[in-house]
């Protein structure tokens, strides 16, 4: 199993969004949105029109915890949406497939169009967990509250999610990185 990473760099989280956009849409929606609220893709792939419509708040059934998670779609985010969802039916999925009628990608094909985005922009270790722990890096850059981000996350302690937004990481580099006897 390939590690991935956040993406750390605001300037490459842009030109993903103009690589993705290139490619169409759907895959650079599916970009935004991921990072903007820390869904995993599992549940952003599950989302249909219906689900985000004029709303404000989303609630959602997670899939891996089972647990009810209601979240914040911010003014820029809901103007995001409601340009994408333009033509679409309450019933159709975010983020369609081309294969089969209304059905919404699969993991794998997500994971692909998000790699060939990285790929051309030149990040490596991106896959669809990227989103997430984007997510979770910049909000914890941004706001510095890990007890939050835990809750939000659902993680189990804050170490946990340290680790899994990659601060552990940086910050043990970043001690050794003059450390030297």
């Amino acid at each position: 199993m390939n590690l991935v990473q956040p993406i750390r760099d605001k300037s490459k989280i842009e030109e993903m969004k103009r690589a993705l956009l290139d490619s169409g849409y759907r895959d650079y929606m599916l970009f935004v949105l991921g990072i903007n609220t820390g869904l995993r893709i599992s549940d952003l792939l599950q989302l249909q029109v219906d689900d985000v419509k004029g709303k404000t708040h989303v609630t959602i059934k997670e899939g891996k915890t089972e647990k009810t998670k209601r979240f914040f779609l911010n003014p820029q985010m809901r103007e995001e949406i409601a340009s994408y969802i333009q033509g679409m039916d309450d019933h159709e999925y975010l983020f369609q497939s081309q294969k089969g009628d209304n059905k919404p990608i699969s993991r794998v094909q997500a994971y692909r169009v998000l790699n060939k985005a990285a790929r051309e922009v030149g990040l490596d270790e991106v896959g669809t967990h990227s989103l997430r722990k984007t997510f979770g890096y910049w909000h914890y850059r941004e706001f510095g509250d890990v007890a939050y981000l835990q809750q939000l996350l659902n993680h189990s302690s804050q170490s946990v999610t340290l680790r899994y937004i990659g601060i552990a990481q940086e910050e043990s580099d970043k001690r050794m990185e003059d450390f030297f006897l």
